[in-house]
């Protein structure tokens, strides 16, 4: 069997590399996809077959997917969390460098310089004192959001001799475990935007993060604050940040999403989306999404879906492997584990996993299972898809 891959946008061929001939059809031209491989292109549910079992987007954001219509019909969406981590962190650094020493208008002034050379050097040590910054060692960094970009931009900023915040009341275990010690932990948004010089925000957006940076907390900032956002645009309230830059409190804003209201304000930063565009990132997320296809195609396993729970059972020799998503509701697996002794078919080992409303359960079973098993798991209420991987 070979399955069939839509690509949209371009994907590094360092991803498609993973994706061997013999097992897959790759390309822009798929029709009746098993799957779609996509980085920033925008997917709506009604343009996406039926037939589609997983997208992966080679990149951490899924506002691009639909990601809820996707849950209903049982169709896991896989992120690449991480994989651009290190080219962020790069982006941050820089940012706050940018700010500090006021690069960004510097820079304006001295090519709008005219005359011979003498004339611009009187002009640059006339014009030098608008632009003094200050130093970062000793200064506090908040760190809103303690994934994998979150942690490793709070360690580096440690050792530039920075002081560090970090709020994640979510974060994990894994995390936990790569986050310097001495990081410390603000007790909720108020004590970090209190207690900060600056602070970057590293969280997705959704209904509990829109706006989360407002005019109520940047009030709670120390006057000459500088605010970083290479998250996502609508985490900050644009009209709000710029009002706290016309009055002095903030020093500067350095974000990843220009737009009229930001562009040409004198304090503000705005770079064209660049926080993944190295090549290494690219690669790494095209690899990270196609492996986490490879795996759900063949092997039924989950990794790093947004929608579905981490499910990965290693599989039986000599056993059919069966995955099925469906709804959290009491006795599901009683009644697929019954629609299977119906048909004498036993199983050899059995994974279960929720998350919220969802849940995936693998099951390998010993002999084949015919296409009207298959029939019968699906239409049991509350399953939302079931094949054999």
């Amino acid at each position: 069997m070979r399955y069939r891959i839509l690509t949209l946008n371009q994907i590094s061929p360092r991803g498609l590399e993973r994706l061997p001939d013999e097992l897959y059809e790759v390309g822009a031209d798929i029709a009746e996809p098993d799957a779609i491989l996509v980085r920033s292109a925008e997917l709506s549910a009604a343009a996406i077959p039926p037939g589609v079992r997983a997208i992966a987007r080679a990149g951490a954001g899924v506002n691009n997917i639909p990601v809820e219509e996707m849950s209903r019909r049982g169709v896991p969406v896989f992120n690449s969390p991480g994989a651009n981590a290190n080219a962020v962190k790069e982006l941050v650094l820089a940012g706050l460098l940018l700010a500090a020493r006021n690069l960004g208008p510097a820079w304006l002034f001295t090519r709008a310089l005219r005359g011979d050379d003498e004339a611009i050097e009187r002009e640059v040590e006339r014009g030098k004192k608008q632009f003094v910054g200050f130093e970062l060692p000793g200064r506090t960094l908040g760190v809103v959001g303690l994934g994998a970009i979150g942690v490793e931009v709070a360690n580096s900023a440690l050792a530039l001799g920075m002081k560090v915040l970090g709020y994640d009341p979510q974060i994990t275990v894994q995390r936990a475990w790569q986050l310097s010690a001495s990081v410390e932990q603000a007790r909720s948004l108020e004590d970090l935007f209190a207690r900060a010089d600056a602070i970057t925000v590293h969280v997705p957006l959704n209904d509990a993060t829109a706006g989360l940076v407002n005019a109520r907390r940047l009030a709670l900032m120390k006057p000459g604050g500088t605010l970083l956002n290479f998250a996502r645009g609508g985490i900050v309230d644009d009209r709000e940040v710029i009002a706290a830059l016309d009055a002095g409190r903030l020093h500067g804003y350095v974000c990843d999403f220009p737009n009229n209201a930001l562009k040409d304000h004198p304090r503000v930063v705005t770079l064209p989306h660049l926080g993944a565009s190295t090549g290494e990132a690219e690669e790494n997320c095209a690899v990270m999404a196609a492996d986490q296809l490879r795996e759900f195609l063949e092997h039924g396993n989950v990794r790093n879906s947004v929608n579905y729970p981490e499910a990965v059972l290693p599989r039986l020799p000599g056993t059919t492997r069966l995955s099925i998503a469906n709804r959290n509701v009491p006795n599901m697996v009683g009644q697929i584990s019954t629609a299977l002794a119906q048909h004498r078919i036993n199983i050899a080992d059995l994974l279960n996993k929720s998350r919220g409303e969802y849940a995936y359960t693998l099951i390998d079973a010993d002999g084949a299972l015919g296409s009207e098993v298959l029939a019968e798991l699906r239409a049991i209420e509350g399953v939302l898809s079931a094949r054999i991987a």
